[in-house]
């Protein structure tokens, strides 16, 4: 791809950006700063407390909610890092961000999402070995196991996230700062270049691409597995309850990976920024508060511990 037209502006050192936003009358910004905080505040209290009663329960220590709580985790921190930001820009007239902060936020948020596709893809294992290897579930899925997994999940969406950082941050930036997001993230930054992307989009969409579509292989193999599995199950109760875990974890997936990959692993999906900071709402913080309630409202156990917790705290 050649530069994004803007060879008559003068390269210089970018001290810092300006976040746009979302554009929009002072009603409009009202609306969707209201908007943002209810979610916020939603997604904040959902996970918290998701992971405080794994962590208090003890029947909740099992290798599914330690990486459940993992994806807790990841998706407080996903929230966290963009909307407090988000939520003074509606607030402010000030919308910078400093050169340093934006490439900080950035990084944070590649690797925090990249961290919570490969966890999504480690639960889908997860599944797999507790339905169609029970016997042997205790060995393989054993604490120090689930520790290296989730470890090697932190460390493939550093990893990703370093490599991203580094060949976006490298760019040279004209004189024009404006960056037309709510948050840094590449589609917007790239459009500020002064210098050919096409090795920036290829890295982008190949990386994302190749994680995107492998993990989602790894969960759709393990899934099929699963199916074969339950079918030949005799007990219509033990159907019952593994396609209601399953079906909640696919529920996730689905709606984590579909915008993952309509954004960023199939270029020329999005047609324009506007539709694009749509997308990325959803997948920021859209999705974050609807996972609390996809693992708990079909979990009988999870609603036992939060009923339970509850319960200790009216009656203190």
């Amino acid at each position: 791809m050649t530069p994004h037209g803007n060879w008559n502006l003068s390269v210089v050192p970018v001290q810092e950006f300006l976040l746009e936003g979302f554009q929009g009358g002072l009603q409009t910004q009202a609306l969707l700063c209201a908007l943002f905080l209810a979610l916020y505040l939603a997604s904040v209290l959902g996970n918290l407390t998701m992971i405080v009663v794994i962590t208090l329960d003890a029947r909740l220590h099992s290798p599914m909610y330690f990486f459940l709580k993992n994806l807790s985790f990841l998706d407080l921190c996903y929230s966290s890092l963009i909307y407090p930001k988000a939520l003074a820009n509606f607030l402010s007239s000030d919308k910078a961000i400093s050169f340093e902060g934006c490439a900080t936020q950035f990084f944070f948020f590649s690797a925090i999402g990249t961290t919570e596709g490969f966890l999504l893809a480690v639960m889908a294992y997860d599944h797999f070995l507790a339905i169609c290897s029970p016997l042997h579930y205790p060995i393989t899925m054993c604490p120090t196991a689930c520790a290296r997994l989730v470890r090697g999940c932190y460390g493939g969406g550093c990893l990703n996230a370093i490599l991203q950082t580094s060949f976006t941050f490298s760019l040279p930036f004209c004189s024009s700062s404006h960056i037309d997001h709510f948050f840094c993230d590449v589609p917007p930054l790239l459009l500020l270049a002064c210098a050919d992307t096409a090795i920036n989009e290829l890295v982008l969409f190949g990386l994302c691409g190749l994680i995107v579509v492998g993990t989602t292989l790894g969960v759709l193999i393990s899934c099929a597995y699963i199916t074969v599995t339950i079918l030949r199950m005799c007990s219509g109760a033990g159907r019952h309850k593994l396609f209601s875990t399953c079906g909640s974890h696919m529920t996730a997936v689905s709606l984590f990976y579909g915008t993952l990959f309509v954004m960023y692993a199939q270029p020329g999906a999005v047609e324009s920024m506007e539709q694009g900071k749509v997308v990325s709402v959803f997948y920021t913080l859209v999705i974050p508060v609807l996972n609390p309630l996809i693992y708990s409202l079909r979990n009988k156990e999870v609603k036992e511990a939060l009923w339970m917790l509850g319960h200790k705290l009216t009656a203190k």
